[in-house]
């Protein structure tokens, strides 16, 4: 399978699942910058970008693949990227062999704790929206979790990978990994990720990833661009 859908995951997930969030403004579509920094054009090229304006305050900032445009367009500014390595699950994954209780808005506190302790990724106030979230609490503390973000048509990506320091080397990532895979394939959807290139933690999360049944897909930069006027 070729996946063309993955080659514009915010895009589609805009456009389609997650379409009661998107802001949009002629070929220019976003999420709310409390749920994601994820921005997305119809088209990579200026007149793209100012139809991205009209859903950015000057000096607001996103998150988009296919931003080179920004570097030349005016009223925009690149603040920075990196590569990101988009990686599909087409292998029937072995769910994990205890359930995992669902995080809620109730948790939403203790989610951002763990995310900030360990950067798995930006997360919002309002990301817990995007899907579902699994969890796992040890003296009551929130110690692990992953969860479902973007949602193109026939896909989910698995993100929020994460686990506090204090509880890693039990299995529990690839077990919430495979929580949320297996939960997307039962309901007829092929999982995603992305891996953050050259990151510490990149070794380790792509290894995982293959045991569970993931492959590199591609390769892309994701663009961090400021509106400046």
């Amino acid at each position: 399978m070729t996946h063309e859908r993955l080659d514009q995951p915010v895009w589609h997930s805009l456009g389609g699942a997650h379409a009661h969030l998107a802001l949009r403004a002629g070929r220019a579509r976003r999420y709310p910058a409390e749920v994601s920094p994820f921005a997305a054009l119809g088209e990579p090229d200026v007149a793209a970008l100012v139809d991205l304006a009209q859903l950015l305050p000057v000096g607001g900032v996103v998150a988009l693949t296919g931003a080179d445009a920004a570097l030349d367009a005016p009223g925009w500014r690149a603040l920075g990227g990196f590569e990101v390595i988009q990686m599909v699950c087409e292998e029937k994954v072995a769910p994990p062999d205890r359930a995992f209780p669902e995080l809620g808005p109730a948790d939403v506190a203790d989610m951002l704790a763990l995310v900030a302790r360990t950067e798995p990724g930006p997360f919002g106030t309002r990301t817990l929206e995007m899907g579902r979230y699994v969890g796992v609490r040890a003296d009551g503390a929130l110690v692990a979790m992953a969860g479902e973000r973007l949602k193109p048509a026939g896909y989910t990506e698995v993100s929020g990978v994460c686990t506090a320091p204090e509880a890693r080397g039990r299995g529990l990532a690839e077990a919430l990994v495979r929580a949320v895979a297996a939960g997307a394939q039962a309901r007829g959807d092929v999982p995603f990720l992305h891996v953050r290139a050259g990151s510490p933690s990149e070794a380790t999360a792509t290894a995982l990833y293959a045991r569970v049944g993931f492959r590199e897909r591609d390769r892309r930069r994701l663009a961090i661009v400021q509106r400046t006027g």
